[in-house]
């Protein structure tokens, strides 16, 4: 079973989720590519910061999940004292984990939080801002209404 995330969705909840994560006050936004990119420069706009960054990860294979999670690309943070990483869902919560636990091992100085549109029950990281709880596969508009 899926369930289709439209762009009217999208902005509805990236509003909320904005509107969340303000007390925070991040410095900068790291985005987990591909899924977060959207959802990171469309908070970055709302929370007007200027420093965005992504790193890429690899997970899945469509809805294949893979052995094991691959990472690629670093971040320079070195100015920030809060920064705040913003991915599509935490589904497994593999790659949510694997993140934060690097960035929190590169730059112990920095305080991360996490946030995601999704968060699954079954995951193994809970995000610190989340908006819906999933718990069937998502099909968000950018993979969806661009093919």
């Amino acid at each position: 079973m899926k369930r289709y995330y439209s762009y009217e969705n999208f902005r509805n909840d990236t509003c909320k989720l904005i509107s969340e994560v303000k007390t925070f006050e991040a410095e900068a936004i790291v985005a987990v590519a591909r899924g977060g990119l959207t959802l990171a420069h469309c908070m970055a706009e709302g929370l007007d910061i200027r420093d965005v960054q992504s790193i890429r990860t690899e997970l899945y294979d469509k809805e294949c999940k893979r052995e094991e999670l691959s990472l690629f690309g670093e971040c320079s943070l070195k100015y920030a004292k809060r920064v705040l990483i913003v991915d599509d869902i935490a589904d497994s919560g593999e790659t949510l984990n694997f993140i934060m636990n690097y960035l929190r091992k590169d730059f112990p100085a920095i305080e991360f939080k996490s946030s995601a549109l999704f968060y699954k029950k079954t995951s193994i990281y809970e995000p610190d801002f989340w908006i819906n709880e999933a718990d069937i596969w998502i099909e968000f508009f950018w993979e969806k209404d661009f093919i």
